[in-house]
């Protein structure tokens, strides 16, 4: 007899559950986007055409040259991350 009333105890705790219903729910996921930022020139830099044999004075003209060349590609280049991140 308690074995009956453990088995109906049981059943009707399985009769009560109602399969769950099936539902769409929207996630939003980050996606990778190519950059289309313009391409950045390398620039030819002003030490490429130096001669073993130039003066003193004309390699440091050149190198000071250089040094703003870079800093200008540099800004080039910050331009171009920032418009790949915005």
């Amino acid at each position: 007899m308690k074995w009956l009333l453990v088995l109906v105890v049981a059943l009707a705790g399985c009769a009560g559950q109602v399969e769950p219903e099936p539902r769409t729910v929207r996630v939003e996921v980050p996606m990778a986007v190519p950059c289309r930022a313009p391409e950045v020139q390398v620039p030819t830099w002003a030490t490429a055409s130096l001669e073993k044999g130039d003066s003193l004075q004309a390699k440091v003209r050149a190198l000071l040259a250089e040094l703003e060349q870079r800093k200008g590609y540099e800004v080039q280049l910050l331009a171009a991350v920032q418009a790949c991140q915005s």
